[in-house]
């Protein structure tokens, strides 16, 4: 049996689907069989339960040959098809996403309202709390993304917070008297804390003119080659 973490597993995955290697089919099944047991023993808090479902969402769309992203029925159906198995379990995007990093979300319920009838998997995997600054490090392979990183349990809060500062001062502008912000802060408001809590989160993480009058700035949806996290790029 292989003992190497599921963690490692996921951030080798990673690697190797960005080197286009043969490798990341192999840990593509290493993935799918893993125990179940032996996962959910390996994700025994947060830290390593969002950085293993980051890098394997990540990944998931790094390995897609050809994304179109544009029209909105193919995206709904392009998120909530099984992608990747883990641990016996087949997981769209979503599920991964919506069901295990914002705890059994439902999608278009603004972060205020939860899936009535999460899977026995999502229960068993799902963050015990949602962190908004996931929605800084899931790359969906569309021009608005954030950029792709490899997610270390280890470091993760002060790579979740590069990976926001970053892609805050890359993407809020200044509107009149308003602040232009992306727009899965408001897609997913109640993640942040409702209008109060994103002014805040704003505040804390540098944002210049965070008590301005918000406004949400439009979100490119065409694919785009990868692009990665200027620290990461050499350690990935």
């Amino acid at each position: 049996m292989n003992d190497t973490h599921p963690t490692e597993l996921a951030v080798e995955y990673l690697r190797q689907s960005r080197l286009g290697s043969d490798a990341a089919e192999a840990l593509e099944l290493e993935l799918a069989v893993l125990d179940r047991g032996r996962l959910r023993a390996a994700l025994d808090d947060d830290a390593r339960r969002l950085a293993f479902w980051i890098d394997i969402y990540n990944t998931v769309i790094l390995r897609q040959p050809h994304l179109d992203l544009d029209d909105w029925i193919g995206r709904l159906w392009f998120f909530r098809r099984p992608l990747v198995t883990v641990a016996g379990t087949a997981l769209s995007l979503d599920d991964i996403e919506q069901g295990i990093l914002r705890r059994s979300s439902w999608k278009l319920g603004l972060g205020y309202i939860t899936s009535p009838r999460p899977s026995a998997f999502e229960r068993e995997f799902r963050v015990e709390q949602v962190d908004p600054r996931i929605h800084f490090a899931l790359n969906c392979g569309a021009a608005s993304c954030p950029p792709f990183a490899a997610y270390d349990a280890s470091r993760l809060d002060v790579q979740l917070d590069l990976a926001t500062r970053s892609h805050l001062r890359g993407s809020v502008e200044r509107r009149g008297e308003g602040l232009a912000i992306p727009a899965f802060m408001f897609w997913f408001i109640g993640d942040f804390g409702g209008p109060p809590g994103i002014r805040r989160f704003l505040r804390n993480h540098g944002v210049a003119g965070w008590n301005r009058p918000l406004r949400m700035a439009s979100y490119d949806w065409t694919p785009i080659p990868a692009r990665w996290i200027d620290e990461d790029v050499d350690g990935a």
